[in-house]
């Protein structure tokens, strides 16, 4: 006998029953957005980041940006969308991912601090989401060490498992003892993480700079127990 694998219609998807989508494909209800990032969902549903400085006045002589640690310090801070649910503990995200060349995101959770430290200017790095939770790179040819769908710092993915300027498909499977990440279908990246650091907290996309283009579709989520 075939198994029937019961199924609704979101917003003109079909997602297997135990799957919800984290956006509503209309507007950004259910999220937060951190910092100065402009995030926007399109009308088929993508979200895209995206950050509009006028460069204009942020360059000009005697500016704000007056040296060229001034200029680091400000292209470097980060912006983030958040679901405004904290309590996300055992799960498997889906969501399709793209940025452009030379560009550099991430997925972010459990961390409670809800990207704090990466916002402010300059970013604290030994507080961003990937030091007190966990993030998942995303990575298209950034001069970055870590490839996209790894665990960063705690292990790298291969660096030929992404469709460079492409979109890519990438699953996080979130466990109390270990967490996987798949990309377009394939394992890349387990490790068990740190014991001392949160097992819950929300989910979080990230735009790595002040440069930084990234879409977002498909994000959905099933709760383990749910």
């Amino acid at each position: 006998m075939k198994t029937i694998v019961p199924l609704f219609l979101a917003a003109g998807l079909l997602y297997p029953a135990d799957d919800k989508p984290l956006f509503n494909r209309r507007n950004l209800d259910g999220w937060e957005i951190i910092g100065d990032g402009q995030w926007t969902v399109m009308s088929d549903g993508t979200v895209i980041g995206q950050r509009t400085p006028d460069l204009r006045k942020m360059l000009v002589p005697g500016g704000p940006i007056a040296s060229p640690k001034d200029f680091k310090s400000w292209v470097d801070t980060q912006s983030w969308l958040y679901t405004v649910r904290n309590d996300f503990g055992e799960f498997d995200l889906h969501l399709e991912y793209w940025t452009k060349t030379s560009g550099n995101s991430g997925v972010s959770i459990r961390d409670l601090t809800r990207a704090k430290a990466g916002v402010s200017t300059p970013p604290d790095y030994t507080r961003t989401p990937s030091k007190v939770g966990y993030e998942i790179q995303i990575n298209n040819r950034f001069p970055d060490p870590h490839p996209s769908g790894s665990i960063y710092g705690f292990v790298d993915a291969p660096k030929d498992s992404q469709r460079e300027d492409d979109w890519n498909s990438m699953d996080i499977l979130s466990r109390n003892d270990k967490i996987t990440v798949k990309l377009n279908g394939k394992v890349v990246a387990e490790s068990a993480g740190d014991p001392k650091r949160p097992k819950i907290g929300p989910i979080g996309l990230q735009l790595h700079d002040q440069f930084s283009i990234t879409m977002f579709r498909n994000v959905q989520i099933r709760e383990m127990g749910h």
